[in-house]
């Protein structure tokens, strides 16, 4: 009773104190003068001066920054064919490191989360396949959408369910395209589907950027080809989401990327900016890059600037192939044959390999020049992925691939052969499903090629929508084949061999020289210097060699050479073919372990070319690689206890590549100053 009394006389000082201030503060004709002049009782804890900084201070000398531009969600049509159930919020919640669910069941997490992620569902059907599924809806009621009905349900997803989905996948799109130009569906019913998808895209990618910490961009894919199946598939990037168009731009649209270019830019005279960047250009049979424009016309100085205004940026590596380059395109490049698929998008057709690469697109842009046309392919190179889960799956050891249900398991991706009745249901229901390889059954289909790929860096001064952008529109960007390795790349007239001890080495080369994604304009007849730098993943292998890649023209063809620049435990590359000697770096096939001793955690080189001549168009960029680890196909092997498949590469050599630096001769020069 004592406690209770005491209690009830303590709480009514407080309320008679309270009372007080109240009163003070009505009495006086400034409640601030009151509150500032009033007694206050002594405090029991001293007040801390400890500023907790939210947000992180912007670095002048630029971070490198991690992320995806290329995810899909459950509005993607062909992803929810696939069995994806996943939204754009699960896709950020994802980047972010949390865990989320493959369609197949089983958990999918990072190593660690991104710093940046954008949602880039096909504008093509966007959300018509899931309101489709959904028997709630009025679309769903016309005949066009029956085959999706309860498409992902919980108990839809066996072997038989694979082979619906393939059909439903390969027959929708002509089924909505041929209700739309006959009349049986309403365009204004799929126009509102796409505007509710689209919105709610926006809204994820509001809810999930925290400036400073973690970057979302509302983003989209174009997806186009030509009629022969050659991919001209484009990722668009808006810069902010203060005003945005309310329905994206599709092939339904046009066909021709041209559209989408005209499209873009009058939505920047509305003061909306935005980029696209090109992906799969290996199946692109030869048409992203090619000498013609559409029209068949030959480039022209305004098509060089539209497509330079528009697309700053190119995906070099994802899931489906890297596109750096071919061996029949670089004979005297011994890592060229890195992660090819050689086919068409979503075909098992040849894609041709000239005009389908990047390097080959970089050595085109010189011979434009050497004719006085505007060079259309001076772009920067990125990664990411093009899953179509919402998840990323960049770990060769833990590879989930990017069509959900239909590549979800070994068997599936091709890395395993097929079980005996998996194989007879799969070669009964289409008889080119499944190849006979050294007297084993795989799957055959492109999931074999696809690769454990890829990342987009940027080095921006802070972890924002604005300095991200900034960073792509300055094309100082780079891309990796997964593991997080740092790159640097810079050149300029002045920089020397003091750089390479300098601690303020950085701050010296963006003073004294040029970075990743910038011409370089020539200086009487020097030679410039080219500062490479970079640092290992600590989570993946070490370091091998460092590169740079040379391109260069003459009036009448272009030319292309790799040199080493640095080597791995100290060693130097060889005067005459500039390569670094084997440092002996071997992978152990039975259980995938690696020497980690061997080799460098960074390499930098200042590198002056030994070829230089001050009259000639060049390119130069930077790429490094790692030393052998297993390849994704491999593990799939090594858990189920069989050989790796024959005719699938066992290892890989993961890399990093920098954005290019032109070097620009003579004239051509002057009006860079």
């Amino acid at each position: 009773m004592g406690n209770r009394i005491a209690g009830l006389i303590i709480a009514g000082l407080l309320l008679g104190l309270l009372a007080c201030d109240r009163a003070e503060t009505r009495d006086d004709s400034s409640p601030l003068a009151a509150s500032t002049t009033r007694s206050i009782p002594e405090r029991v804890l001293s007040i801390s001066d400890e500023i907790v900084e939210v947000r992180p201070q912007p670095n002048s000398h630029r971070n490198a920054y991690f992320g995806d531009l290329h995810v899909h969600t459950t509005y993607s049509f062909d992803a929810f064919s696939f069995g994806t159930t996943a939204t754009p919020r699960d896709a950020y919640r994802y980047a972010k490191g949390e865990t989320i669910q493959h369609p197949a069941g089983f958990d999918l997490k990072l190593r660690e989360p991104l710093d940046f992620y954008a949602v880039t569902d096909h504008a093509l059907f966007l959300g018509l396949a899931a309101a489709a599924a959904d028997t709630s809806t009025e679309f769903s009621k016309l005949d066009v959408a029956e085959s999706l009905h309860d498409l992902n349900a919980q108990d839809n997803k066996g072997v038989l369910s694979l082979l619906t989905r393939l059909a439903t996948f390969q027959t929708f799109i002509p089924k909505v395209l041929g209700g739309l130009l006959d009349g049986s569906i309403d365009p204004e019913m799929t126009t509102q589907i796409t505007k509710s998808a689209w919105s709610d895209i926006i809204d994820a990618a509001e809810l999930f950027n925290e400036p400073g910490r973690f970057t979302t961009f509302v983003a989209y894919e174009y997806t186009s080809s030509t009629d022969d199946r050659g991919n001209l598939h484009r990722n668009v990037i808006f810069q902010d989401s203060d005003r945005l168009p309310a329905v994206p731009f599709s092939r339904f649209h046009s066909q021709n990327p041209e559209g989408l270019w005209d499209w873009m830019d009058g939505l920047r005279e509305q003061g909306i900016e935005s980029l696209a960047i090109p992906h799969n250009s290996n199946g692109s049979n030869g048409q992203m890059f090619k000498f013609v424009d559409w029209a068949g016309d030959p480039l022209d100085d305004d098509y060089a600037e539209q497509r330079l205004r528009n697309e700053p940026l190119v995906e070099i590596t994802q899931i489906k192939g890297t596109s750096e380059t071919h061996p029949s395109l670089s004979d005297t490049d011994e890592w060229a044959n890195f992660e090819i698929m050689p086919y068409r998008v979503a075909t098992t057709l040849p894609s041709e390999p000239a005009g389908s690469y990047v390097r080959d697109a970089l050595r085109r842009g010189l011979s434009l020049e050497e004719r006085r046309v505007v060079n259309p392919y001076k772009f920067g190179v990125i990664g990411s992925s093009d899953t179509h889960t919402g998840a990323i799956s960049d770990d060769e050891s833990n590879f989930s691939s990017k069509l959900g249900l239909l590549d979800s398991t070994p068997e599936l991706r091709g890395s395993a052969p097929l079980p005996a009745w998996q194989s007879f249901v799969l070669g009964f229901a289409q008889s080119d499903l499944v190849a006979e390889i050294e007297g084993e059954d795989y799957i055959f289909a492109p999931t074999p090629t696809f690769g454990a790929s890829g990342l987009a860096g940027v080095w921006a001064e802070e972890n924002t929508r604005d300095a991200i952008y900034r960073g792509f529109r300055r094309k100082e960007v780079f891309a990796t084949s997964g593991p997080r390795i740092r790159i640097r790349f810079f050149a300029g007239f002045d920089l020397d061999e003091a750089l390479l001890a300098d601690p303020d080495a950085i701050s010296q080369a963006y003073r004294r020289g040029v970075s990743m994604g910038s011409d370089l304009a020539a200086s009487g007849d020097r030679a410039p210097r080219l500062f490479a730098w970079a640092l290992r993943d600590p989570l993946s292998a070490p370091l091998q060699r460092l590169q740079i890649v040379k391109g260069w023209a003459t009036e009448e063809q272009t030319f292309e050479r790799v040199y080493d620049i640095a080597c791995s435990d100290g060693a130097t590359p060889d005067p005459e073919d500039h390569r670094c000697p084997d440092n002996g770096a071997r992978v152990d096939p039975s259980d995938c372990s690696y020497p980690k001793h061997i080799s460098n955690a960074q390499l930098m080189a200042l590198w002056r070319d030994p070829h230089f001549d001050p009259d000639q168009h060049a390119f130069y960029y930077a790429r490094v690689l790692e030393n052998p680890t297993c390849r994704w196909s491999t593990w799939d092997a090594i858990r189920k206890g069989v050989p790796p498949r024959p005719d699938l590469a066992a290892t890989i050599q993961e890399r990093a590549w920098s954005s290019p630096i032109w070097y620009v001769p003579g004239t051509d020069a002057v009006a860079l100053r």
